[in-house]
């Protein structure tokens, strides 16, 4: 195996979407939370990385979003170009097209760089 071959985890992340499966619960209101400490992209002027904390916290209507899933769709950001507002609305998006919640907040909470801290919170409500 040469460095140069893709990897298997590169090809998951590649071709990672969001999947979901029925609410166990539907019906009931209940809040999922989930943190994904380890967000990456690039900005979209310098080529600099960014590194964010991404804060998901969902209604589910009649689908729940697999997590392993979830996990490699906020991988396929590391190498795209990307603004913090762009980044945050578009995970939102994805997330509403997979599984149509009832109500969605995705809070991207930015590290620091050259001393000015972004958190970008969109919402989504149905």
């Amino acid at each position: 195996m040469t460095s140069q071959e893709v990897k298997y985890g590169e090809r998951e992340i590649a071709s990672g979407k969001l999947i979901t499966f029925p609410n166990p619960r539907v019906g009931r209101r209940y809040d999922i939370n989930i943190t994904l400490p380890e967000f990456t992209c690039k900005c979209p002027f310098s080529g600099y990385p960014d590194f964010a904390t991404i804060h998901i916290t969902y209604v589910p209507d009649e689908k729940v979003v697999e997590l392993k899933a979830l996990k490699l769709y906020i991988n396929s950001y590391r190498d795209r170009y990307i603004s913090h507002e762009e980044s945050a609305n578009q995970i939102l998006d994805d997330f509403v097209a997979a599984c149509d919640p009832l109500q969605l907040t995705v809070k991207a909470d930015f590290t620091p760089r050259g001393n000015v801290h972004t958190v970008i919170e969109v919402r989504h409500q149905k």
